[in-house]
């Protein structure tokens, strides 16, 4: 697990905050000017050794390790990474020197890339991970709007996530639009309530943006509307987010569905599954999630917590009639020896980089590779019963394979 954010040795004042970590070969052939980098340097003599190099406005110069790089080539460096290897080309930073902290925005070898655009939601979830923070944050569209720019364009996925996105009104439509000229090729992933898409007007302002990627991830926690209302702590959620799925639809949008398994949604999930096939068949994806340790989790752990063990008869009942329905399915945040073989082709390394860890008792099984482990938040009481390495015996089945369409 490498974190998002390290200290590390800083001088001076960056030109801008938020820079594009580079090597020098690939500058000569990108895109970026040298304002918006932060050059990468290994301790080799090229900088001494070029003058144009010396006299470019770099945004910053960054250091591996203690070696200072020239500072008349930059109007701030940065040096030592408490942290090793947590920064490295291709990243996009943002450099704060009064604390000397250095945040990682976007990390080129990640497996997954998240922006988060607000803190702000219109929900209050009994489990939900990033508690809103009922603050203006709209300072952060202007910030996302420069990292957006210095991604890689070849990115296949990239997540939005808050809090509600859908809260940023006018502001989503900009980071959409930039988002489609900068990352057209770029699958987004953007984790909404979806209740704000229930009004048609703002649900056609969305669309008009004309982003052709975009997937948009819709928690349902029941087909019982006074159980999803009791999720989400709001009465009428159910109503709002069934028409923004509906107006969603209408639109020729891409959805997917979420459920958290929990004590509260678990009970329905065949009567969820039935309902989704029944009602909701333009859906592109299904995903049923196991609980993350964090946020209201925590303090309500023993009123959400249930061992997969304890629900994998009516987990795989939901699966297999999404699946003899043809619509694709995943199971995701619950490792493979927490499941029967039968279910492990759905399971799919969902867990984030930078939050993802793995036992001492997973050395020695066959599937690590393939499993997503645990959230490093994960203390013992978190965890399923069944942790257990996964001899090789039981690889018979597919992990990869073609279980989830679409």
């Amino acid at each position: 697990m490498l974190p998002l954010h390290t200290r590390a040795t800083i001088t001076g004042t960056p030109g801008r905050p938020i820079l594009k970590v580079i090597e020098l070969t690939e500058f000569l052939r990108c895109r970026y000017k040298p304002s918006e980098c932060a050059l990468w340097y290994d301790g080799s003599d090229v900088l001494q050794r070029s003058r144009a190099l010396t006299d470019m406005d770099w945004g910053a110069i960054v250091s591996p390790n203690a070696i200072s790089p020239p500072l008349s080539c930059a109007r701030c460096t940065v040096a030592a990474p408490a942290v090793p290897n947590v920064i490295a080309p291709g990243d996009v930073i943002r450099i704060t020197e009064r604390n000397h902290l250095v945040s990682i925005l976007f990390r080129r070898k990640a497996r997954t890339n998240s922006l988060l655009v607000t803190e702000r939601c219109n929900s209050f979830c009994v489990m939900c991970s990033q508690p809103p923070v009922e603050h203006d944050d709209s300072y952060r569209v202007s910030e996302l709007l420069d990292v957006i720019q210095l991604i890689d364009p070849e990115l296949s996925v990239l997540g939005l996530t808050g809090g509600e996105p859908t809260l940023l009104g006018a502001n989503l439509v900009r980071l959409l639009s930039c988002l489609k000229l900068e990352l057209a090729r770029t699958r987004l992933h953007v984790l909404t309530n979806g209740r704000r898409f229930s009004d048609s007007e703002f649900a056609e302002q969305i669309a008009a943006v004309g982003h052709e990627q975009v997937v948009w991830a819709v928690p349902l926690y029941s087909d019982a509307p006074e159980i999803h209302d009791y999720v989400v702590q709001r009465r009428g959620a159910f109503d709002e987010t069934l028409q923004g799925l509906l107006n969603l639809a209408r639109l020729n949008q891409r959805i997917e569905i979420r459920m958290v398994l929990q004590k509260a949604t678990v009970p329905r999930l065949p009567q969820l599954a039935h309902f989704i096939a029944r009602n909701l068949t333009f859906v592109d994806h299904v995903a049923w999630m196991g609980l993350e340790p964090m946020g209201f989790a925590r303090p309500n752990w023993t009123d959400l917590w249930l061992d997969p063990a304890d629900y994998v008869g009516k987990l795989k009942d939901a699966v297999h009639r999404l699946y003899e329905m043809r619509m694709a399915t995943s199971i995701y945040n619950v490792p493979l020896c927490a499941l029967p073989t039968e279910l492990r082709p759905f399971a799919r390394q969902s867990i984030s980089d930078w939050k993802n860890s793995y036992l001492p008792e997973c050395g020695g099984c066959s599937l690590r590779s393939d499993c997503c482990g645990f959230f490093s938040s994960a203390e013992r009481k978190h965890l399923p019963r069944s942790v257990r390495p996964i001899p090789s015996t039981e690889t018979s089945l597919s992990i990869t394979g073609g279980a989830a369409r679409g």
